[in-house]
């Protein structure tokens, strides 16, 4: 697995893994080093019917694995040759626009989006009426989801699909396709978490309080000012809202700029899973 490395090294060689793996399985971690014992014991009670989901490609034998599970199984096909989880495709992002006031509820007028996804897979979870089966999947889809709405490009955007429309090199990185959201999907998120101290531990009660309050659209808003004043902004010189370029760079100073912010929504995004699955699975 690829650790930040001098930028001129990373010309050589794409990362290993991007968010959808490591920032993904660290928010899950952090998660379960935060949750009660017996949260956490309901939590490995549940993944080990993950047989029950039928995705043996994608399996969900621990957090780690759960948390990507909903990325895994996107190309998965049914016997017509559809996509067996087409209908959860729009479930990842919210296009909550950068450039005008916070509106959540336009942006997920009809649910198919990933703060109300939160919301709805906690409620799964959390109902008694729920069959294993779905208890499972709905474990799986609420981990993934969390990481997702605190990665802030699944919860800001600018008319270009949250960054993925804005062509961009991680300073002399830039492979072909190569974009904003790819930055902060791979090596920025790699080298947050993996600058200083370990995210991984259990936290006093006072700041898993604190990191943990809020309502989920109180989280949405959260991680779209970090799309616009910081992922956005940093990209574009500081104005989130000047017109994009064909192409932009980051450079090692504007990246350096961006980890604090980029590793504390890490950690939020596993004390905010912690305490949802604490409440779903008293």
């Amino acid at each position: 697995m690829l650790r930040f490395v001098p930028l001129a090294a990373l010309a050589l060689a794409a990362p290993t893994q991007a968010y959808w793996e490591y920032g993904h399985e660290t928010i899950a971690l952090v998660a379960m080093a935060n949750v009660k014992p017996s949260t956490a014991r309901a939590v490995r009670s549940l993944l080990a019917n993950q047989a029950l989901l039928g995705t043996p490609e994608c399996p969900a034998r621990t957090p780690e694995e759960a948390s990507y599970w909903a990325d895994c199984i996107k190309p998965l096909k049914d016997a017509a040759g559809q996509q067996r989880y087409g209908y959860a495709f729009s479930w990842h992002y919210q296009n909550v626009d950068v450039c005008k006031p916070f509106d959540l509820q336009s942006a997920c007028a009809k649910g198919d989006c990933v703060s109300a996804q939160v919301t709805r897979q906690a409620a799964r979870l959390r109902d008694r009426r729920t069959s294993r089966k779905d208890k499972v999947e709905a474990l799986a889809f609420l981990i993934h989801f969390v990481g997702d709405l605190h990665q802030p490009l699944h919860a800001g955007d600018k008319s270009d699909r949250g960054g993925n429309g804005l062509a961009a090199a991680y300073g002399v990185y830039a492979p072909p396709r190569f974009n904003i959201h790819s930055v902060w999907d791979g090596p920025l998120a790699e080298r947050a978490i993996t600058s200083g101290p370990s995210l991984i531990r259990r936290y006093p009660a006072a700041e898993r309080a604190r990191m943990g309050a809020g309502t989920v659209e109180d989280w949405s808003r959260d991680s779209w000012a970090l799309s616009r004043d910081t992922a956005y902004a940093g990209a574009l010189g500081g104005d989130s809202c000047s017109p994009s370029p064909a192409k932009v760079t980051l450079s090692d100073a504007a990246v350096a700029a961006a980890v604090p912010a980029a590793r504390e929504s890490v950690r939020r995004g596993g004390i905010r899973l912690a305490r949802l699955l604490d409440e779903a699975l008293f």
